[in-house]
């Protein structure tokens, strides 16, 4: 179910009402904390929020949850780099997603991927609701979801303009990872996938959540293919660093 944002204006105060993914959080000073939101209204923002210094607190866990859906209200005031969170709800209490091994190891790599990948994206709505549809449907599924963060990371590509191209490929073909297309011979940039690995990502770039079954793919290609996704994101999106989480998954995968 999708919520549209809804807007109070004051003197000098755009009040908003929106919902957000929780890509990640960091303590602040003594009682607070900095949380990266990728919000349905603007885009990825960053928040201070007050919160009790007690490490039972309700609210300190829910910040810290990789992918949480929340519903809050803020004040946004351009110019300010720390936007102030208030009234902060959950919009979706996941079932299985903070406590099943495999989905959270899944969620914690996802959150910190998703960080680095959208940490400059202003306001796109079609993405904001594909995460929100695929991670409820990751969140009930209770089997066949091996390869959902691949799928995810695949899809979303389409969403950012860095789409791969499917088209154009042949037996014998290489895939050029700086523009993103298959070509027939060694590409003027030298970052390209040898003839295997190539006819590999042209099955695999048609992967979605929603037909990710029909892929069976061992730990050592999941592996592979998950590593030529980073190195796609590294090439195309400024400053993308090693995604540290990815240990932890490997080692609940393997």
């Amino acid at each position: 179910m999708l919520y549209s944002t809804q807007m109070r204006i004051f003197v000098g105060v755009m009040m908003e009402k929106t919902r957000g993914l929780v890509l990640h959080s960091i303590r602040y000073g003594e009682s607070s904390m900095i949380v990266h939101i990728f919000t349905q209204s603007r885009g990825t923002v960053s928040f201070v929020v007050r919160v009790p210094r007690s490490r039972k607190s309700a609210l300190r866990a829910v910040l810290l949850r990789p992918l949480t859906l929340l519903e809050f209200d803020y004040d946004h005031r351009s110019g300010r780099q720390l936007q102030q969170l208030s009234d902060v709800r959950l919009a979706l209490p996941y079932q299985s997603i903070p406590y099943e091994p495999m989905k959270s190891a899944m969620a914690l790599y996802l959150s910190e991927f998703l960080y680095y990948a959208l940490r400059n994206e202003g306001e796109n709505p079609p993405l904001f609701d594909y995460l929100c549809h695929a991670l409820e449907w990751f969140d009930q599924a209770d089997e066949g979801y091996t390869n959902f963060h691949m799928a995810l990371l695949i899809h979303i590509t389409r969403f950012l303009g860095i789409w791969p191209s499917t088209d154009g490929y042949h037996e014998g073909g290489l895939f050029d990872i700086q523009e993103g297309r298959f070509v027939a011979s060694v590409p003027r940039s030298n970052i390209f996938l040898s003839a295997q690995e190539s006819a590999m990502m042209d099955i695999y770039l048609r992967m979605d959540y929603r037909n990710m079954k029909r892929f069976h793919l061992n730990r050592h290609l999941r592996q592979r293919v998950l590593d030529l996704i980073t190195a796609y994101y590294q090439t195309h999106v400024p400053g993308f660093p090693e995604v540290k989480s990815l240990v932890i998954l490997r080692e609940v995968l393997s």
